[in-house]
């Protein structure tokens, strides 16, 4: 067993090399979902095999002690040399390759199921959320309210709640499902976005906007128009770069392009059934659904909701919209 082991733990290690070093495309999912059964597999065996075999061995000597003492008394020796307390505590003691198995599946069963069916962790690596989300945040993300998923398969389990406009998303990025990206909901099925002339609209209704003070970006050290948006009822904030202009150009070929119309003054489209149109808040700073199109729901991942450390800004702790 422990040729065995160590062969799958060098096997878990060669992955996770491969991946920090861009050898192959990681999946984390899939990753915590082998650990979860390997280490499962061993805590089972440790249980009901392992375990009760060493239980056994200990017994067995403990009996052996005894019967020669015993033996020793019937011939006047009290005094019996030898202590197998030590000798005990190391038969019953896991050995290294359980210890690096059994013994992790806990905490490993842990976090699988957090992970999976409650929250789960990111890191924001781009400024298409500014405002809102900076580089470098630690957010949390809801996996359930819009219905639990199986792990891996993203299989949805439970119904949940459709995602609304102005909810902060996590999904797959649909052109490469192994990535995943984080926008604001603007469009869900059915709905005609419209973004022209840098203003957004929605089924023919301007979405309400207000100025407010610039923003200072300390990423690009400058200033960027900053208004505040109502969408779905909730407010949140958006940038706007003067220096861009408002059309949209290079955009993808992507299904469903043939309901969208690009123009000078920037993109119209209407949003498919069982699809959302995504945008990020740094409006002209966002590779988002006007450039690569709608995200199926099949895509969704979760709902983003608090940001649970940025070390280089502790105070950014706290929920967002």
């Amino acid at each position: 067993m422990q040729a065995i082991t160590s062969i799958i733990l060098a096997a878990f290690g060669l992955y996770a090399a491969s991946w920090y070093f861009g050898l192959v495309e990681g999946n984390f999912a899939l990753l915590l979902l082998l650990a979860t059964v390997v280490t499962g597999v061993y805590w089972l065996a440790e249980r009901f095999y392992f375990l009760p075999q060493r239980q056994k061995a200990a017994a067995l000597l403990e009996a052996n002690d005894l019967q020669r003492r015993e033996e020793l008394g019937k011939q006047g020796i009290s005094q019996v040399d030898g202590n197998i307390a030590e000798a005990k505590v190391r038969l019953l003691m896991q050995p290294w390759w359980l210890d690096w198995t059994a013994g992790l599946f806990p905490v490993i069963i842990v976090v699988f199921l957090l992970r999976s069916f409650l929250f789960e962790p990111f890191k924001i690596p781009s400024g298409s959320m500014v405002p809102t989300l900076l580089v470098g945040d630690l957010i949390l993300v809801n996996k359930y309210t819009y219905g639990l998923r199986l792990p891996v398969l993203n299989t949805k389990i439970t119904a949940g709640t459709p995602p609304q406009r102005g909810d902060v998303m996590v999904f797959r990025y649909p052109p490469k499902p192994s990535l995943d990206y984080i926008k604001r909901v603007v469009g869900v099925p059915g709905d005609t976005v419209a973004y022209l002339n840098k203003r957004l609209t929605i089924n023919g209704q301007p979405v309400a906007t207000t100025a407010v003070p610039e923003f200072f970006d300390e990423e690009a050290m400058r200033y960027f128009k900053q208004f505040e948006e109502t969408l779905g009822g909730k407010k949140h904030r958006l940038l706007n770069d003067d220096d861009r202009p408002a059309f949209v150009p290079g955009a993808d070929n992507f299904d469903g392009r043939d309901g969208c119309s690009y123009t000078v003054e920037g993109v119209t489209c209407k949003v498919p059934a069982g699809h959302y149109f995504m945008m990020g808040d740094n409006r002209d700073n966002s590779l988002d659904s006007r450039y690569w199109g709608f995200v199926p729901e099949k895509n969704i991942v979760g709902k983003a909701f608090f940001v649970w450390m940025n070390f280089g800004s502790p105070k950014r702790i706290g929920s967002f919209d």
